[in-house]
């Protein structure tokens, strides 16, 4: 119930401890290991590294995760709803500031190369 285990199945949030496999089918499942792979996990490893938002890192694959799917469904979020999406990921060094700085930093990357000042941002 901490978040640490978020993954994607068909780009949408979930927590891998309660999501049996039976549920996933032929979905598609993205985990941590891929996610350098999209624009959005690109925009998301830069802020982090940028703002230095990782303090021991437990709950980080989770965060990332879940930072991600909320960027590829609102590339534009409001604090109000960063706090919503990302509230069931539990950071015990309490670097929630930082997660929601690095969450609007992305997006601003993300803007900026949408609006073709740098690479696509699908």
């Amino acid at each position: 119930m901490c978040g640490a285990c978020t993954v994607h199945v068909d780009g949408a949030a979930r927590r891998a401890c309660f999501t049996p496999v039976a549920n996933v089918g032929a979905a598609h499942v993205r985990t941590i290991e891929t996610l350098h792979e999209t624009a959005v996990g690109q925009a998301l490893q830069r802020a982090w590294r940028e703002l230095e938002v990782v303090q021991c890192g437990y709950c980080q694959s989770g965060q990332l995760m879940s930072a991600a799917a909320l960027l590829a469904a609102n590339a534009r979020p409001t604090d109000a709803d960063i706090d919503m999406v990302m509230s069931g990921n539990i950071c015990r060094c309490g670097t929630y500031g930082r997660i929601r700085a690095g969450i609007h930093l992305a997006a601003n990357y993300l803007s900026q190369s949408a609006d073709g000042a740098g690479a696509s941002a699908t």
